[in-house]
């Protein structure tokens, strides 16, 4: 493990910076990557370069994204100016990522997430038009874990992720892993992006919108949950599930994503009127 002199830069609590300076933590998330000299890597939140030191060893190009001005500009003479290293000072959670990779269009991504930022920088990654191949990345354990989740377990975050990558666990980290140690435990875990979503961008809306209403009162059965997400009656909601062959006893976290999809479907076909009519409560 390495610690920090006194001249290094300090962490910065308003960018949620801790950085990660535990070697095996480290070596763990490289495995999990599978880096080859042909692979070209977007890293958001390098910091102070510890896990870009590693990712520039193996892969053949590492964009590193880093929202801190400061700390872009320091990494290149940090690090020795890697020649393919390419550091960019910008947000991850609004880049330009076509820009970001000049012309190439296969990708994977590594990262020490933000804990504050995490969501949307997953969202961002997963709905671009040139998702990556997969994704490694160190983020909060709950976040992880409802990330890698199984039925029996789902969140709607399982679901919005699941819709497009594989997700395991890779291993747990203990806050002193960290210089400054966070308050909460931390996981990595890797996702292998889908060629197609499971459900299609241009449903993308209406599928979530009907997950989150599944989930809007998770405790309850999904007959009540979904009847009163959706503001529907619970006949309705019956004649849904029924279709589907789901009973509407379960909770919304034991449903599979493809049984997700299939209720979606049904009370996609409902709404138009292809099987019957939708009551308002």
């Amino acid at each position: 493990m390495t610690v920090f002199s006194a001249s290094q830069a300090r962490p910065r609590k308003s960018l949620g910076q801790h950085f990660l300076v535990d070697g095996a933590i480290l070596s763990r998330i490289v495995s999990a990557a599978g880096l080859t000299a042909d692979d070209v890597v977007v890293e958001v939140g390098p910091g102070r370069g510890a896990l870009t030191r590693r990712l520039v060893e193996r892969a053949g190009l590492v964009v590193a994204l880093e929202l801190d001005e400061d700390l872009a500009e320091a990494l290149p003479g940090r690090l020795g100016h890697p020649a393919n290293l390419r550091v960019v000072a910008a947000d991850a959670r609004s880049a330009d990522i076509p820009a970001l990779l000049g012309g190439e269009s296969t990708y994977k991504v590594v990262a020490n997430l933000p804990y504050y930022a995490a969501n949307p920088i997953l969202r961002r990654f997963l709905e671009t038009d040139i998702p990556p191949s997969s994704m490694v990345l160190m983020l909060q354990r709950e976040v992880a874990r409802s990330v890698a989740a199984r039925p029996g377990s789902m969140r709607l975050l399982s679901v919005a992720v699941q819709c497009y990558a594989e997700a395991r666990l890779v291993c747990t980290v203990p806050p002193k892993a960290f210089r400054p140690p966070p308050k909460v435990s931390s996981a990595v875990v890797r996702l292998d992006v889908k060629p197609q979503p499971v459900v299609p961008l241009t449903e993308a809306g209406g599928f979530f919108a009907l997950v989150r209403a599944g989930f809007a009162a998770p405790r309850k059965q999904l007959r009540n949950s979904l009847g009163q997400g959706l503001k529907v009656a619970g006949e309705d909601v019956d004649l849904v599930l029924d279709a589907a062959g789901i009973s509407g006893r379960r909770r919304p976290e034991t449903l599979a994503l493809e049984e997700w999809v299939q209720v979606y479907r049904i009370w996609e076909q409902q709404a138009n009127g292809a099987t019957g009519s939708l009551r308002q409560d």
